[in-house]
């Protein structure tokens, strides 16, 4: 998934999948807890896989996650 959001800084890529975990709440009204990422994360782990985001301020993120193909 990608998005041309405001884009999160990188000194904040290795906090976003914690739980509570927001960035800039106090500059930006973002509505919500701050648990979807970890929740993503958490069920593509489940799965097998992993979730992988790369972000460039003021351009927007990108979230790729990767699955193990289904045996046969």
């Amino acid at each position: 998934m990608q998005d041309e959001g405001i884009g999160i800084p990188p000194g904040e890529l290795p906090h976003i999948f914690k739980p509570f975990h927001q960035v800039d709440r106090e500059k930006l009204e973002q509505p919500g807890v701050g648990i979807g990422l970890t929740i993503a994360q958490r069920l593509v782990a489940l799965h097998g896989g992993r979730i992988e985001a790369e972000s460039t301020v003021g351009e927007g993120s990108t979230f790729t996650i990767w699955l193990p193909a289904a045996s046969t």
